[in-house]
């Protein structure tokens, strides 16, 4: 049995002793399962394909550098994503003349919840729809970036209110606020009912290339 398949059903917190041990190779585990996490937060930000994976490459170093000083207040997938939206900020203000960030106007607020419980079994179906998913793309970055970045973390990657407010650094009322403000913009566009795995999907391919990237830098730093 591979060391990777003898953890890889430990918690977080459990996997992050055992690479702090020495145990490197047990850091691709939470790399995988927080890859979409970090993904849709980068795509959410406004940055293309090819400069997320980028950002996430640099993020998830960042985390293994700095494991010894996670607290296990929160989750992993919390901790890392704020890594992730600050560097999405910080390469946000060293590039800004590129005009990678879209241009946005204020929105309305009311409540509503716009993504059911429910999940699609049809969901590889579903992403063979490109134009779909660009509709449902497009309709996302016409959002301000802070209500953008909250339903991103809320209605796609499934972060909680708690979690939504730490990754963000803002309050638990700001975050339902501008969430529901956001929901108000995107409701026309996609109230159809569609998981929200379809929306800026990860899928197994960009998993294993970051996994590989990630676990090479490391290797390098030995």
């Amino acid at each position: 049995m591979s060391i990777i398949k003898q953890y890889e059903n430990l918690p977080d917190a459990d996997i992050i002793k055992e690479i702090i041990s020495g145990k490197v190779a047990l850091y691709e585990i939470l790399i995988r399962r927080s890859n979409p996490f970090l993904y849709r937060a980068g795509r959410a930000y406004g940055y293309n394909h090819e400069d997320v994976q980028d950002l996430m490459q640099d993020s998830f170093i960042n985390a293994y550098t700095n494991l010894s000083k996670f607290k296990n207040r929160s989750a992993f997938k919390t901790w890392v994503t704020r890594i992730m939206i600050n560097n999405c900020y910080a390469k946000k203000q060293k590039f800004s003349y590129k005009n990678e960030m879209a241009t946005e106007k204020v929105i309305n607020e009311k409540s509503t919840p716009m993504f059911s419980s429910q999940s699609s079994k049809n969901t590889d179906k579903s992403i063979l729809n490109k134009e779909l998913s660009q509709v449902i793309e497009q309709a996302i970055e016409k959002i301000p970036l802070d209500y953008r970045m909250v339903f991103s973390l809320r209605e796609i990657n499934g972060m909680n209110v708690a979690e939504t407010a730490e990754a963000l650094d803002i309050s638990l009322a700001n975050v339902k606020v501008r969430l529901t403000r956001a929901k108000e913009m995107l409701r026309k566009e996609i109230e159809k009912m569609y998981s929200p795995a379809d929306i800026y999907e990860f899928n197994l391919v960009y998993c294993d290339l970051m996994v590989s990237r990630v676990m090479n830098e490391l290797n390098k730093n030995k």
